[in-house]
């Protein structure tokens, strides 16, 4: 739908003219599709029209033709088919790609999309297979299990949609080759010990040498191992189980 696109300007990682972002650049032309990530169009029966290739995400987007003759995007959930009708209420039937607040859904019930504050759209579990779980109700919150294992707190009235994120088997996908990662934007990566020191903190040394620290750092000095998440966080009071560790914490 052309007029649900946009040209996605180039930013090759750079915001004001400096490197936020690094090894970016050099990408294909792309279009980009607004997605209704909020659900806004509520109480109206909707029909998926189709199921489109998006460039920008691992997630594929289901074109909802509304019965008062708009169109949205949305993302399309795992088993969502051709002609289904969709509806985003607070009354909505528990069917896949449904949209309802947390509060009238039961315990127990696979969920993607989620609003971290009501009314501003889903902000999280929006990846191609990711899958939230809702896993009790308790002291005016409804905690959440995130693909992170993290358990979270949601406040009731926060707008989530039914079901699993559809295309799962992007996460195995290979791309064959260096070309397609350079089609995507992004630029080949060098190893921090096979620069100069000048360049990073794990640079120099006599021949083939290590990172020579006793924890490796980031481009810019700043550790790159272990608990890495702000401290005194404001969605701090929000986390009942903090994320699973990664491999390299002990």
């Amino acid at each position: 739908m052309k007029s649900l696109t946009t040209i996605l300007p180039k930013k090759a990682g750079r915001s004001g003219g400096k490197i936020t972002v690094r090894h970016r650049g050099g990408r294909r032309k792309r279009r980009l599709r607004e997605v209704d990530f909020k659900r806004g169009k509520r109480d109206v029966w909707g029909r998926v029209e189709q199921i489109e290739y998006s460039p920008n995400r691992n997630a594929e987007l289901a074109l909802i033709l509304y019965e008062d003759g708009e169109r949205r995007y949305i993302l399309a959930p795992d088993t969502l088919k051709l002609g289904q009708k969709i509806i985003a209420s607070e009354k909505a039937p528990l069917e896949i790609g449904n949209a309802l607040p947390l509060s009238k859904i039961p315990v127990g019930t696979t969920v993607h999309n989620i609003e971290i504050m009501p009314g501003k759209g889903g902000q999280i579990v929006k990846s191609a297979g990711a899958a939230a779980v809702i896993k009790s109700k308790e002291d005016g919150f409804v905690v959440v299990r995130l693909p992170s294992s993290e358990l979270r707190r949601f406040r009731p009235e926060c707008f989530v949609t039914l079901g699993q994120v559809g295309r799962v088997e992007a996460r195995t996908q290979k791309l064959g080759k260096a070309g397609r990662k350079r089609r995507m934007g992004i630029r080949p990566t060098v190893r921090g010990v096979a620069m100069h020191p000048g360049a990073h903190p794990h640079g120099g040394g006599e021949g083939r040498s290590g990172v020579g620290l006793k924890y490796p750092k980031t481009v810019y000095g700043k550790p790159a191992v272990g608990k890495t998440r702000k401290k005194g966080k404001y969605s701090d009071k929000l986390v009942v189980k903090a994320r699973k560790k990664g491999p390299h914490v002990g």
